[in-house]
């Protein structure tokens, strides 16, 4: 069922039901499991895979370096992304400071990875949020949008993708 025809039923759920069309105006964005998005300040767009089984958002982080910069923790790392738009592969380097530590348990063990707050827009939300860092390198995907991101942004139809553009020019 595509978008249209689900506003369409819930246009006329709500006028048999006798509801104001008003109840159904703040229904939240409906996204596709895969979405064009751009990482802010740096401008790059990417695609996110927007993974409802992951708490935490991951992006691919290459050259992974700890450092101490003010007496706090911080990491430096490369992100290989292909951009969305010219389809040329790039080699971002970021730096950015640990919030915190996670241990991630999975098939291969547990691993512990550091945390840090990226922005990311995603439709027309700029979303300052946490990313764990790993290795994502034979991965489709270099970032996932988990659970914790996902309640700012929105529902999930997993049969649709690339349902919006980013643009937060206004934010």
């Amino acid at each position: 069922m595509n978008r249209q025809t689900r506003i369409l039923l819930r246009i006329a759920l709500a006028l048999l039901c006798g509801l104001p069309l008003q109840v159904f105006a703040a229904a939240p964005r409906i996204y596709g499991w895969v979405e064009d998005g751009v990482l802010e300040p740096e401008h790059v767009n990417v695609k996110l895979k927007l993974d409802t089984g992951a708490l935490t958002s991951s992006m691919d982080a290459q050259a992974l370096k700890r450092f101490t910069k003010d007496g706090e923790r911080w990491v430096r790392f490369n992100v290989e992304v292909k951009d969305t738009k010219s389809g040329e592969w790039l080699v971002l380097p970021f730096e950015r400071r640990v919030e915190r530590n996670i241990k991630v348990r999975g098939a291969g063990g547990a691993d512990h990875r550091p945390v840090v707050r990226m922005q990311v827009c995603i439709g027309k939300q700029l979303l300052d949020e946490e990313f764990s860092l790993n290795n994502r390198s034979k991965m489709l995907y270099p970032i996932l949008i988990g659970r914790r991101t996902l309640e700012h942004l929105g529902a999930v139809d997993v049969s649709q993708t690339f349902t919006s553009q980013p643009d937060c020019s206004a934010s």
